[in-house]
């Protein structure tokens, strides 16, 4: 290992993070009984010019008024180009903030935009003495933002996860999709020569650098990476193909963008009972290793090395969170 020590941030469930438009009161008061580990109000995209100012009123008051027990709270600002930005920070934290887990901050171009945030954030919690600091969220969604990724990372001790948005990264990159956050058969190779009569198309994953990318700042800053959303809801193969795929490189949970995708996301983004009772026995080999004077720690024949501890630990703590909010959830 590095000498250099990666703090891990504050932890959180983030399997599903459901998108809430600002200015729907009807979806606001839903919210609180979402199952999704996470609810964002959005203030940004969702939100029509003429209706910033009322979308923000109303996400302060549901954040005063209603009860999201067993759930982090999170608000997606306008970018920090934009005449809304900073009335979105200063009046949702100054009215609200004791009330916010986490501020999610839009098309993160550099460090600075972090600076910004962090430097209204310190300023409002300590003018209004609220003892809870405030978490920053990078959505990473211009090629500016991808460049600079490293730098955006480790720009605040505030940040804490960062997540993907496809649809302004093919807008801003001249990308050409199909679908939000899904493949596109033109991204392909041909097999054989041209002439053979079995020669076939082979799709490829347009997204995967950016993917991986993200996934590797994410980890070494001691960030959460969070997918984007898969914008299809009547197609729940597509979107389960797409987050198998995030999942196998290393993401922890998939932004929602319907409540019926909450529960695809909660059960895919959660360990099995197969991998708890899996990593549970890697950690009671290690323990009684650790009680004998053992040199070697070894399961059903094979050596355990300090890379499969570690995996065990994250997937037992997963699960004991899981639980702890099933519990949460089921509180009146």
């Amino acid at each position: 290992m590095s000498f250099t020590a990666v703090p891990q941030r504050t932890t959180r469930l983030a399997r599903s993070v459901l998108a809430v438009p600002g200015s729907n009161t009807r979806f606001i008061e839903k919210a609180p009984k979402s199952q999704a580990d996470q609810i964002f109000f959005d203030l940004e995209d969702a939100v029509a010019p003429d209706q910033k100012e009322r979308a923000r009123r109303y996400v302060i008051e549901a954040l005063n008024d209603l009860d999201f027990a067993g759930k982090s709270v999170s608000v997606r600002i306008n970018g920090l180009d934009t005449p809304y930005m900073y009335r979105d920070v200063v009046d949702v934290v100054e009215q609200a903030g004791a009330k916010l887990d986490l501020m999610l901050i839009p098309k993160v171009g550099t460090a600075a935009d972090i600076y910004a945030v962090d430097m209204l954030l310190t300023q409002i919690e300590t003018a209004k003495r609220i003892d809870k600091r405030i978490g920053i969220e990078l959505l990473v969604e211009t090629p500016l933002g991808l460049r600079n990724i490293d730098a955006i990372a480790a720009a605040s001790p505030r940040n804490e996860a960062i997540l993907f948005g496809s649809a302004d990264y093919a807008a801003s990159s001249g990308a050409q999709i199909t679908g939000i956050g899904g493949p596109n058969g033109d991204y392909h190779v041909l097999t054989g020569a041209a002439g053979d009569a079995d020669r076939q198309a082979h799709w490829g994953d347009m997204w995967h650098f950016t993917l991986a990318t993200l996934v590797s700042a994410a980890r070494a800053h001691g960030l959460r990476p969070i997918d984007g959303p898969f914008a299809d809801i009547k197609d729940p193969e597509g979107w389960t193909a797409a987050a198998r795929r995030a999942r196998v490189l290393g993401f922890e949970g998939k932004m929602v963008i319907h409540p019926s995708q909450v529960d695809l996301a909660n059960r895919l983004y959660s360990p099995s009972l197969a991998d708890v009772d899996q990593a549970q026995r890697i950690l009671d080999a290690m323990a009684e290793a650790d009680r004998l004077g053992a040199g070697a720690v070894t399961l059903d024949g094979k050596m355990i090395d300090i890379a499969s501890i570690r995996q065990a630990e994250a997937v037992v703590r997963k699960a004991e969170a899981i639980a702890a909010k099933g519990t949460a959830d089921a509180t009146p």
